[in-house]
């Protein structure tokens, strides 16, 4: 059977021309800095306030709800009327003390050619803090967050559209970091390229899926990869 997807695009090119999405939590930090099973507690305690629920109840009702809705806060706001922001602002109130600053990230990001956003389910605040712990806000122009994506979550094509009618992306010069495969496959069939983000070995279904271009462990050594396979063979050292 023929694929849906577009054939395998390779490596990009580093012209300038390129745009790159990455996600935030697990993404753009390892996650074995264990900053999301924090904002995974602070949901379940959520839904026990919200709802006058027992800890198992609201754990069965927050997973329930993530595989139904694609996120949480999606179910919530569709089956009891909930108001986002409350939900954000309780789930991301978390000690970021776990996530080092990274100057070995901000080097490789300031030399990587072409425009930077951040494609995330969390808020803008959380990003924001994020980015600022790690020392890298300077290199992205925009975070596209679930507010903007009209609480659309990834995987739903509607919020990939809506990014790239916002922010004038042409999917085909886009390169997309998650660590979750599912997020990925919306935006191989639109023509970007996809790189699954897995500290730990990738399953053989997510290695093996047509929308999963590449895999990596470790984020900055891939785009360290990529920036020195780009370099004339003459070029500096």
């Amino acid at each position: 059977m023929q694929s849906p997807y577009p054939t395998s695009p390779g490596r990009p090119r580093l012209d300038g021309g390129d745009v790159w999405l990455f996600d935030l939590d697990n993404t753009l930090y390892p996650a074995s800095c264990d900053l999301f099973p924090q904002i995974d507690r602070r949901m379940g305690e959520f839904i026990q306030r919200f709802l006058s629920l027992g800890w198992d109840e609201a754990r069965l009702l927050q997973k329930h709800y993530l595989r139904e809705h694609g996120t949480t806060l999606r179910g919530l706001m569709l089956n009891h009327g909930l108001r986002p922001q409350d939900y954000l602002d309780f789930v991301h109130a978390v000690d970021l003390t776990a996530i080092a600053p990274s100057p070995a990230l901000d080097a490789v990001l300031a030399a990587l050619p072409g425009r930077k956003l951040v494609f995330t389910n969390a808020s803008t605040a959380h990003a924001e803090r994020v980015l600022t712990r790690l020392g890298v806000d300077r290199h992205f122009e925009v975070v596209f967050d679930i507010a903007a994506a009209d609480y659309q979550p990834k995987p739903m094509p509607e919020c990939y559209r809506r990014l790239i009618d916002r922010h004038g992306v042409e999917p085909r010069r886009a390169v997309f970091f998650e660590d979750s495969a599912r997020n990925l496959e919306p935006a191989a069939a639109l023509g970007m390229t996809t790189v699954l983000v897995r500290e730990e070995s990738a399953t053989a279904g997510d290695a093996l899926a047509d929308f999963v271009h590449h895999v990596t462990a470790d984020l900055l050594s891939w785009l360290n990869g990529l920036l020195r396979a780009a370099r004339p063979p003459d070029g500096p050292r």
